[in-house]
């Protein structure tokens, strides 16, 4: 015969396994989490336009910023410095020892020359000097203005340009050239204005404009004229006493470097590839006559 479990066991056994149940069950009730607040947005600071970056009309860069008017005894170390040597020819196969002597760059009657002479040093027949801000002052967005007489003669390579401030970080091409002016002397009516990029893979590229003439067969080398850049974002318009001549914009480089901070850099080459040398006819000494150097931006 089995035993079996007496009615008052079961009830005991049942109530146990309730009290057993409800223990587990609170066992495994979890505290409440603690609510956490939610993070706060980070504000978005909006990117402030670049002073300048749009383009406006030419007569309205009234603010003058910077300027040289070489009014004073000697040119102010503080705003120019000298590339000096002969470089190997600077990338051209050019002729001339560049100096930082007053036989080659001096102010004179309220103007800067730079003068090119036919004079033997460093191994080279001529000297010149090449000026240049570079370290002392860099141009963004803005008017520059160089008032000038220019030379001429067979050789003789006069300039007003820029290089991008980056040049030691970023060699040329890629920091980016500016050829406000140039002028073959042996074609002395007439004036280049050409841009220097580098392609995606950094190979040199260019484009500009050929030539700018004067009127009536007139010489650059005859009386003063303003050579003028006014830059803005993606965009660099080039002004001939006033009037626009040629426009350049991202859309013309594949890479448009131009929008950075530049130096600007004036001088006097003799020979090289891009005009060829001086022959009997070239008359030395040779001087480009700066009036002034103004920077200019609007309100």
């Amino acid at each position: 015969m089995k035993n079996f479990p007496s009615r008052r066991h079961l009830l005991r056994a049942s109530f146990v396994l309730a009290l057993g149940l409800g223990a587990c069950t609170e066992n495994k009730s979890a505290p409440a989490p603690t609510p956490v607040p939610p993070t706060p947005a980070t504000p978005v600071t909006p990117t402030p336009a670049a002073v300048n970056a749009e383009a406006r009309d030419y007569a309205q860069y009234t603010e003058l910023m910077w300027s040289d008017e070489f009014d004073g005894a000697a040119i102010d170390p503080t705003k120019w410095g000298y590339d000096l040597g002969s470089n190997n020819g600077w990338g051209n196969n050019e002729l001339e020892y560049y100096t930082n002597s007053t036989e080659n760059a001096a102010l004179s009657g309220g103007n800067l020359v730079i003068q090119a002479k036919k004079q033997s040093q460093g191994g080279r027949d001529y000297t010149s000097a090449r000026m240049l801000t570079k370290g002392k002052q860099d141009f963004k967005f803005g008017r520059i203005d160089v008032r000038a007489k220019l030379p001429k003669g067979q050789g003789i390579w006069p300039a007003i340009w820029m290089l991008g401030s980056d040049i030691d970080q970023n060699n040329w091409p890629k920091c980016g050239e500016i050829d406000i002016m140039e002028l073959r002397g042996q074609a002395p009516d007439k004036i280049l204005s050409t841009m220097h990029y580098p392609d995606a893979a950094g190979a040199h590229k260019y484009k500009g404009i050929e030539p700018v003439t004067l009127p009536n067969n007139a010489s650059f080398a005859d009386d003063f004229h303003t050579f003028s850049v006014v830059r803005s974002q993606d965009k660099m318009r080039f002004f001939l006493d006033g009037t626009l001549y040629y426009t350049f914009t991202a859309s013309d480089a594949p890479i448009y470097p131009f929008n950075n901070p530049f130096f600007l850099v004036m001088n006097v080459a003799v020979g090289g590839d891009f005009l060829g040398n001086p022959d009997a006819s070239t008359v030395f000494p040779q001087q480009m006559t700066v009036d002034y150097v103004r920077y200019y931006q609007y309100k």
